[in-house]
């Protein structure tokens, strides 16, 4: 009997060793959320206002331009983009609609403050030497060059998706202050998909995504500029009723200044989003070099920790178009009135990226939460995460991990 016990424990142990080899062989098979899935942390960092061809329109074989089209016909080339921008651009939906011109994509120099000091900063880009780091990220690991914001407007409504997959059909910021703990008076415009307009207070109380979290006891942190801080309006959270004025606040919405002592120490949740204070933003008006920099400091400090390093995705994205230009006409989406919005920058970084790879798959912030309830065995909440991808074609399980990539700071311009 234990010698026929013996021959059935090596037997079944060659057959799991040949299924596990298979699995990891093709690749797919060890996909988010199986076995041999080496992910137990997913940060996301989200950034502020920019499109993919202000930031990645000159990165080398991916969809970028270097020349914008006006009305009339004409093309020219993109202006160079300044370190540290006059003042902000108007992102609003009226004017994301205008720019977009019905598909013709040429109408971005009328949009209110594209002329700062005489120039057409909307028609403007960066240049690798501007943002160094961003495309060494870029060069390193996964560039997503089909990447679109949900909402064809600016921050608030797009940050909702980045935690729910949904925003109520929300198409403005608020009118003065952002969430639940505002002023009774602060409204939101919302589109509904039959073209009406109506307003609404900018607090919600739907499902969110920490809220599946929380069902499956998964770990979770939102790290973030605390109440009275430039950049609280971005923690969006607090415009969910339920999370502003329960448990969860007090005990998973933390100062964004704890993320890098937590990765540093090991201690990341499950699933982290970090938000940066204003002046750190990448915010038009603010210096795109300190913005970098606060970034990169966030990811050294995952990289700091070996055991973390190797268990982590980050996905670094940013929120809406800002004003600028991007030359690929945004897919319709369930309510095409709002959407899509034009592309955001997004880069994939885990040591199971795809190296120096440029992701051509369509992606929205829906997809963040597509990895997010994949990875932990979430149930789907709208129609959108159910029909999203969930990014899994950025990674590579079967590679040999990348090392950590630790950037210096840069000194920045005066």
């Amino acid at each position: 009997m234990t010698i026929l016990l013996l021959a059935a424990t090596v037997l079944l142990g060659a057959i799991a060793e040949q299924a596990w080899t298979g699995v990891l062989a093709e690749g797919s098979g060890c996909g988010l959320g199986t076995g041999c899935n080496p992910i137990q942390h997913v940060v996301i960092i989200v950034k502020e206002n920019r499109t993919y061809d202000s930031m990645f329109g000159t990165f080398p074989g991916a969809d970028g331009a270097t020349t914008y089209r006006t009305r009339s016909g004409a093309v020219h080339p993109l202006l160079h983009q300044p370190d540290k921008m006059w003042g902000d651009i108007s992102h609003a939906w009226r004017f994301a609609v205008q720019a977009y011109d019905g598909g013709k994509m040429d109408r971005f120099a009328q949009t209110d403050g594209a002329r700062q000091l005489g120039r057409d900063l909307a028609d403007s880009q960066l240049y690798q030497s501007d943002i160094p780091n961003y495309w060494s990220y870029a060069r390193t690991f996964t560039l997503a060059d089909n990447f679109f914001s949900n909402i064809m407007g600016p921050s608030f409504p797009n940050h909702l998706y980045t935690i729910a997959a949904q925003d109520a059909d929300t198409a403005s910021n608020p009118s003065t202050t952002w969430g639940c703990d505002g002023s009774p008076s602060s409204w939101v415009l919302q589109v509904v998909r039959k073209g009406a307009k109506r307003y609404h207070a900018p607090c919600y109380d739907f499902h969110t995504v920490v809220d599946s979290l929380d069902a499956r006891h998964v770990s979770w942190t939102y790290y973030a500029p605390g109440q009275g801080e430039p950049g609280y309006n971005w923690s969006v959270l607090r415009a969910i009723k339920h999370i502003r004025f329960g448990p969860d606040w007090k005990k998973h919405v933390l100062e964004y200044t704890r993320f890098k002592t937590d990765a540093a120490a090991g201690k990341l949740p499950a699933v982290s989003w970090i938000v940066a204070p204003y002046g750190s933003s990448d915010h038009p008006g603010e210096s795109i070099c300190a913005g970098e920099n606060w970034t990169v400091d966030q990811i050294n400090a995952v990289m700091s920790n070996p055991d973390e390093w190797q268990h982590t995705a980050i996905i670094l994205t940013w929120d809406d178009w800002g004003g600028f230009y991007d030359h690929v006409a945004p897919p319709r989406g369930p309510n095409k009135n709002i959407m899509y919005g034009f592309r955001v920058p997004t880069i994939v970084i885990s040591p199971y990226a795809r190296p120096g790879y440029v992701d051509h798959r369509r992606y929205t912030f829906t997809s963040m939460i597509k990895l997010v309830e994949d990875a932990y065995h979430l149930p789907t909440m709208t129609r959108q995460d159910a029909a999203a991808s969930d990014m899994s074609n950025a990674f590579d399980f079967t590679q040999q991990p990348a090392p950590p990539l630790a950037l210096s700071l840069r000194q920045c311009p005066p």
